[in-house]
């Protein structure tokens, strides 16, 4: 079973809504601002793309679902308590005496962790180390349960397909999100049929994948 962040070809969700293209960025004002906090909050708390994106994921269900921007939202005050910047029930405590209630307010934290983002701007990089698989190659997703952030879908893990392009190499997001360094992996365009992903009935076509080499192994 896979966490509530991780949906991919999940059944009981629903079809996905097509975009309408006049729609205006944020559908109200606090959506805006709900976004600029988010990257403020990431900058301030010493964070990184990756770190973002793992504290998104760690957003309790409820509220997961309760709206984009108010997984923004969640997402920024555990960045800033992740980095020291606000102490855990600090919101909380704000928003109950804002309310008019009598809330004591905790204290700050004693020490701030230092900035620590995942090297310069963007995330591609250049590696020596050769490719461990090549174009046409068939490749299977690897299955065990990750123990950190990663963008190794769960509806792929275990399931076989065909390497069609190889785009470069990119900071690791499993490694970079906690902080760990850039671990710089390269990258695999992987096509799978919809058979193989939600079998025989599923709707014929492919899907095509970007996923870093620690996620495969040879299926050939």
């Amino acid at each position: 079973m896979h966490p509530h962040h991780d949906l991919g070809g999940a059944p009981g969700y629903g079809r996905v809504l097509p975009v309408d293209q006049d729609e205006p960025p944020f559908a109200r004002p606090w959506e805006g601002k709900a976004f600029a906090l988010a990257l403020l909050a990431n900058r301030v708390s010493g964070a990184n793309l990756h770190a973002f994106r793992h504290a998104i994921e760690r957003v309790p269900e409820p509220e997961y679902f309760s709206g984009y921007y108010r997984r923004w939202l969640a997402s920024a005050e555990l960045l800033l308590i992740d980095g020291g910047v606000l102490a855990p029930g600090a919101v909380e405590a704000r928003a109950r005496t804002v309310a008019g209630e009598d809330a004591a307010q905790p204290a700050p934290p004693p020490v701030r962790r230092p900035g620590v983002p995942a090297g310069g701007p963007g995330n591609l990089r250049s590696i020596d180390r050769p490719r461990a698989f090549t174009v046409g190659q068939r490749v299977r997703v690897r299955v065990d349960e990750p123990t950190t952030h990663t963008r190794r879908p769960g509806y792929v893990r275990g399931r076989t397909g065909t390497v069609t392009a190889t785009p470069g190499a990119e900071v690791f997001p499993d490694s970079a999100a906690h902080f760990h360094g850039e671990d710089p992996q390269h990258v695999y365009t992987v096509v799978f049929a919809s058979t193989e992903l939600w079998g025989p009935t599923a709707e014929d076509f492919t899907l095509g994948i970007d996923l870093f080499e620690p996620y495969l192994e040879d299926a050939s």
